[in-house]
């Protein structure tokens, strides 16, 4: 059985990586993601459209993980998520503006692969960064 916190590290990397075809190694088909702006899917093929529209706006993003939890079948995770916004996703918009914000995620993992996830993200900051909430 893959170790939970290995599973959620390698889906980052690939979905950073833009691997979506990988995505089958790590995600159920049903699986559920909770994420913040509009960007949250259920099933694995609405989950690859979100990281490809990421991808496309924001091409150097990337998720820099500094700590891993596991406790049976959860697995939980402090990151940084950093890139640069051209364009919109979601309801975020920027043009040619960089991020650095602060991330938690929590994952159920059942059979080897993750089932339902949830990411968490210092919006307020992220908006800011973003020049969509003046200082």
């Amino acid at each position: 059985m893959t170790d939970p916190k290995l599973l959620l590290r390698k889906l980052f990397a690939a979905g950073d990586a833009g691997d979506l075809d990988s995505f089958e190694d790590y995600l159920h088909t049903d699986v559920i993601v909770h994420a913040p702006a509009g960007l949250s899917t259920v099933g694995i093929a609405d989950e690859k459209v979100s990281w490809r529209r990421a991808k496309a706006v924001i091409p150097d993003l990337h998720h820099e993980f500094l700590e891993l939890l596991s406790e049976g079948s959860t697995v939980a995770a402090r990151c940084i998520a950093s890139g640069t916004l051209h364009g919109t996703l979601g309801r975020l918009s920027a043009q040619g503006r960089h991020f650095s914000i602060a991330q938690a995620l929590f994952a159920h993992v059942c059979d080897g692969k993750i089932d339902e996830l949830w990411e968490i993200v210092d919006t307020e900051s992220l908006l800011r960064q973003l020049g969509a909430i003046k200082e």
